[in-house]
């Protein structure tokens, strides 16, 4: 079962709510706020200095990814809220960048009794930091939120046996030409192996290209995404159309 909604996914699971719709986890990455820049010691959005045509900046087409940290801040901790409500279990993929540092610190600090793990995704190579004086990245976080005894780091549906997977997770980037912010597809394998099983249904409320939703084709996973974006929803529409099992 595929379902794909070309819509804001925070008046989707909004409907999912009101139909009191679950899902058996939930895989995203949203948007980094990577337009968010510090100049002058105050916080300005990189469109304003010219360098919009970038294609560090160029990720979405009518998202400008650019939200005064406030508003970021209040833009995640809405979604996270509505997406506990939708799953157990989710898996929220970020990078911590200037553009978002202190309000991913601020919903860390709020969620804290929500995460159950944190994984290091490291991406074996970093590039060159933009900036002087600022360390090369290489490593993204994974945080996993659950409603099932957070409190504690073991998963009662977990299919890996006991000592055989480690929280940092060494997984080259992928070229991804149709969107630069995707991640790749090994990394939604490696969740799905270990912390789903097959009929399961995914919801990837940022879909993007459709990263997850092909992956879970490929592995016998049912898959519902949301993506506002028409040109990364139609792209992401006919990927997972073409994929043959």
């Amino acid at each position: 079962m595929i379902e794909l909604y070309n819509s804001d996914c925070l008046a989707q699971m909004d409907s999912f709510i009101k139909e009191g719709r679950k899902f058996d986890a939930i895989i995203t990455s949203p948007p980094y706020n990577m337009c968010l820049r510090v100049h002058t010691g105050k916080y300005m959005s990189r469109w304003k200095w010219n360098e919009c045509q970038s294609s560090f900046a160029a990720k979405y087409n009518n998202y400008t990814d650019d939200l005064p940290m406030e508003e970021y801040f209040n833009f995640q901790d809405s979604f996270i809220e509505k997406a506990l409500q939708c799953t157990d279990l989710m898996f929220y993929n970020i990078q911590m960048i200037t553009g978002n540092k202190v309000a991913l610190f601020k919903l860390i600090g709020k969620y804290s009794e929500k995460i159950k793990e944190v994984i290091i995704w490291d991406k074996c190579t970093s590039q060159p930091a933009m900036n002087a004086g600022t360390l090369n990245s290489q490593f993204e976080f994974v945080f996993v939120f659950s409603n099932v005894k957070p409190y504690n780091r073991s998963f009662d549906t977990a299919c890996f046996e006991r000592g055989t997977l480690s929280n940092v997770w060494n997984i080259k980037r992928e070229r991804n030409e149709e969107h630069k912010a995707a991640f790749p597809q090994m990394l939604v394998k490696k969740i799905l192996e270990n912390f789903t099983k097959e009929g399961d249904t995914i919801l990837d409320p940022f879909m993007g290209s459709g990263t997850c939703g092909l992956v879970c084709k490929y592995m016998n996973r049912n898959f519902v995404g949301i993506e506002l974006d028409q040109k990364y929803f139609d792209l992401a529409k006919d990927k997972i159309n073409e994929v043959l099992i």
